[in-house]
């Protein structure tokens, strides 16, 4: 099950706010009354208000911070192999494709467009209520081909030169990908790696953009799930772009890679 933690967030919030201001305004002045009536020492406040009153600065900060600012995401999957590990865990930017209501995720405030090359997190089109990350390729407007393991935006084959066979010890705490080649890509002005499965069919097609949506796929091109299976994601859908690493921990295996710590997303 797919908890809502933007609306958790909303309702504790909004909930002790409403009742910490409730206090403030119609019943705190009428307990002090009474004290001095009585001639007795001010009663503490009642529990609910107390926690209210501690609680609610907190979540609002909370609330600001991960809803406009920045939010951290788990990668559970190696679709993203070899620039984002199982077990990382990431940073996104929230405000920089524009600010955004929580929960109703309107956008309130524009402020950059997404770029050909951008490290992606995104609501999954077909379940709104998962997450995904991808890279994203095309554009509104753009023709997006893929054929034989190569891509080619609006008819230009996207350039990618060989580096060297995936292997074992390239990384920790990552099940070897034993029939894959890392190839350096230039994606726009993005220069990242890709994996290659040699052994693998070629997921080929091509695609037209529609206005207001974008074509995603994932940096292990063979193992990945993305706009060549499911479709375009629509503006509404984005959540914000991947910038940093700053944990990796695969609690599955029970290993970690300290190394990655700090490290940029491009």
């Amino acid at each position: 099950m797919n908890i809502d933690f933007a609306l958790v967030l909303v309702v504790l919030t909004g909930l002790s706010g409403v009742v910490w201001l409730l206090d403030s305004l119609f019943f705190r002045q009428k307990r002090r009354d009474k004290a001095v009536q009585n001639s007795v020492e001010a009663p503490s406040e009642p529990i609910l208000v107390e926690y209210a009153r501690s609680l609610f600065p907190v979540l609002l900060i909370v609330l600001v911070f991960r809803s406009f600012l920045f939010e951290p995401f788990k990668i559970p999957s190696g679709s993203m192999i070899p620039t984002l590990l199982v077990g990382d865990f990431i940073v996104v930017n929230k405000f920089t494709y524009g600010l955004r209501l929580p929960v109703l995720n309107k956008k309130i405030i524009p402020i950059n467009e997404p770029e050909r090359g951008d490290v992606v997190v995104f609501r999954y089109p077909p379940d709104p209520s998962v997450n995904y990350i991808k890279r994203l390729v095309g554009l509104p407007g753009d023709t997006v081909n893929y054929r034989d393991k190569q891509l080619y935006v609006n008819g230009e084959m996207v350039e990618k030169a060989q580096v060297k066979r995936w292997a074992s010890n390239d990384v920790k705490c990552t099940t070897p990908e034993t029939d894959a080649m890392l190839y350096d890509e230039t994606l726009g002005d993005v220069d990242h790696d890709v994996l290659v499965h040699q052994m693998s069919g070629s997921r080929d097609g091509q695609w037209e953009v529609p206005p207001g949506h974008y074509f995603m796929m994932g940096d292990n091109r063979d193992r990945s799930s993305d706009s060549r299976i499911w479709g375009f994601v629509p503006e509404a859908n984005l959540v914000g772009r991947a910038v940093g690493i700053w944990l990796n921990f695969d609690f599955e295996k029970g290993c970690a890679d300290w190394s990655r710590i700090g490290d940029g997303i491009h």
